[in-house]
């Protein structure tokens, strides 16, 4: 039998390396923990740091790594997105970039470091698309991108190395890939008040073999959407689903009204559905994410159900499913044929049946049947005034 002195000895031993191992684990658990999830900004890369290597998916199809530029004197990287109103702003400014220099060995590389879901939808009111794969193709696709536009958005580790810490945000290497520059592309959001242009500059330095003027500029926009932002995006959509939802029955005379649009000095789009029309239903959450999407901007969406009156109640836990806290009416009358004349607009009476209207009454825009939502999102932001951000109307009516 083992003393108890012995037997204390034993417990601390044992203890200690319950301790130990549990420390192990801990070292362990931070050494593996990301940067972006635990809210910590990672460092701006160095100026004279070598790129960091990358292999990452492009809108093109294909994989994209350093070495596929390794012939090019200068390589430019800049970090950029969909949603961010300032990267919009400056994506003209990419192409026009990528396009003097492609035949001076200059290879310009755009990568998107956002984690989607990191983005809250009210960041989103300027955009008609996220920060996906799937809508950064569609971004490629609509504005003509002249540049691999690469995707960093599923772990975020080459912008991790990188550290951009808003979008745009330009790196300039060398031909050895020694990092030269580092920061805004110019110095106005808006191109026509830049009068600095610090990439453009140092890439002619560059090729001039001549040392780089400028090495450092703050690159200002839309910061970083890091992983653990997430977080806020999925608070902030549970703390719009706790709000009330309604619906309000509606007369032709209240129907005409809608029409209208008299007074409210905003945009008006109009969703026309009913709860046994398969298409309306699939389409509903796509117009439930403008409704946040667009909260904070001078547009009203309002649902007009052309169920009948008796079926209110289908009608109130269909919108309750769908958390839609916008503007929900139901005509009240037997026959929506009446509901279709008095609204007009050239609508058929088929459902779904979206229809943009302006400030002035003024159709901008309608579809009869499944709507795009892309589509209805840009024919929005193609109307709405600049209430916050000079020059967006302007970029959402321009083609380059």
């Amino acid at each position: 039998m083992k003393s108890p002195f012995k037997i204390a000895v034993y417990g601390v031993k044992i203890a200690g390396l319950v301790a130990f191992a549990l420390l192990l684990s801990v070292v362990g658990q931070a050494q593996d923990k990301p940067v972006h999830e635990s809210g910590d900004v990672p460092a701006i890369l160095k100026i004279g740091a070598q790129a960091p290597d990358f292999n990452l998916p492009g809108t093109d199809g294909k994989m994209h790594k350093l070495s596929d530029y390794a012939s090019s004197k200068v390589l430019v990287i800049v970090f950029t997105c969909d949603h961010c109103p300032v990267a919009q702003m400056y994506e003209k400014r990419i192409k026009q970039l990528a396009a003097d220099y492609r035949d001076r060995s200059v290879a310009l590389v755009a990568i998107n470091p956002n984690d989607p879901k990191a983005v809250h939808l009210s960041e989103m009111g300027h955009t008609d698309l996220g920060d996906s794969l799937e809508d950064m193709k569609l971004r490629a696709q609509y504005r003509n991108f002249n540049y691999p536009y690469l995707s960093d958005g599923v772990n975020q580790a080459v912008a991790l190395k990188y550290g951009p810490t808003a979008t745009p945000h330009a790196f300039v290497f060398d031909a050895q890939r020694t990092l030269q520059y580092e920061g805004r592309i110019d110095n106005s959001t808006r191109e026509e008040l830049a009068t600095k242009h610090e990439t453009r500059d140092a890439i002619e330095a560059l090729l001039s073999g001549k040392p780089v003027a400028v090495t450092s500029a703050p690159a200002v926009g839309c910061s970083t959407k890091w992983a653990y932002k997430e977080a806020g995006a999925q608070a902030e959509i549970g703390e719009s689903e706790r709000e009330p939802v309604n619906v309000e029955m509606a007369s032709v005379d209240q129907i005409k009204a809608l029409r209208a649009n008299i007074g409210t000095g905003k945009l008006l789009l109009v969703n026309f559905w009913a709860t046994w029309c398969e298409p309306c239903a699939v389409e509903f959450p796509e117009l439930q994410k403008m409704v946040r999407q667009y909260k904070k901007r001078a547009v009203d969406i309002v649902t007009v159900s052309i169920n009948n009156p008796d079926e209110k109640k289908f009608v109130q836990s269909f919108l309750e499913e769908h958390h839609a806290i916008n503007r929900n009416l139901l005509f009240g009358g037997t026959d929506s044929a009446d509901a279709v004349s008095a609204f007009g607009t050239g609508w058929s009476g088929g459902v779904p049946y979206t229809v943009l209207i302006g400030a002035n009454g003024e159709v901008l825009f309608k579809t009869q049947g499944a709507m795009n939502a892309v589509e209805v999102r840009r024919a929005i932001l193609k109307n709405l005034p600049d209430d916050r951000y000079i020059g967006q109307q302007a970029y959402w009516n321009s083609t380059f």
